[in-house]
């Protein structure tokens, strides 16, 4: 069994879901090594979080953002936590509602995610910056061949 962990940086990216899966794909040439595995993803952050679901249409990210946008609203009465702004404290709320971290299993080198599965980044500040996620692979290594 082997470990590997490395810390990847995303570029700021507006309020939103985004599809990351690509992006994070490609800064991990590592995860080819692996036969089998778990590919473990955390974000470093309080007010983004991360998700798995749809990879196609684009509309669904769009209505996951609404609808969190109407479940979590910006300036609530009740918050006591407003000195960063309107969107601070709905981010934390929508980051412990969808969580910081994401297990996906690892087979012949790739993630093994579902045919209409994509890796988000949920970012819930209007200006969130540049994103630190974690990830950390462990598994059996790919046979070599030669």
């Amino acid at each position: 069994m082997s470990w590997h962990q490395k810390t990847l940086t995303l570029p700021p990216k507006p309020r939103g879901f985004h599809l990351i899966t690509q992006e994070l794909v490609a800064q991990l040439p590592e995860l080819r090594q692996y036969a089998i595995g778990i590919a473990h993803i955390f974000i470093q952050h309080t007010s983004a979080s991360l998700a798995l679901n749809e990879n196609v249409e684009p509309e669904v990210r769009a209505d996951l953002e609404a609808h969190f946008n109407k479940l979590v609203p910006e300036n609530a009465p009740y918050y006591t936590h407003t000195y960063e702004g309107p969107d601070d404290m709905p981010s934390h709320i929508k980051a412990v509602l969808l969580g910081s971290s994401l297990a996906i299993p690892i087979t012949n080198g790739r993630l093994n995610l579902g045919t209409w599965q994509g890796i988000y980044l949920c970012e819930h500040r209007n200006r969130g910056g540049a994103r630190r996620v974690v990830v950390t692979l462990h598994g059996e290594a790919a046979p070599t061949t030669g």
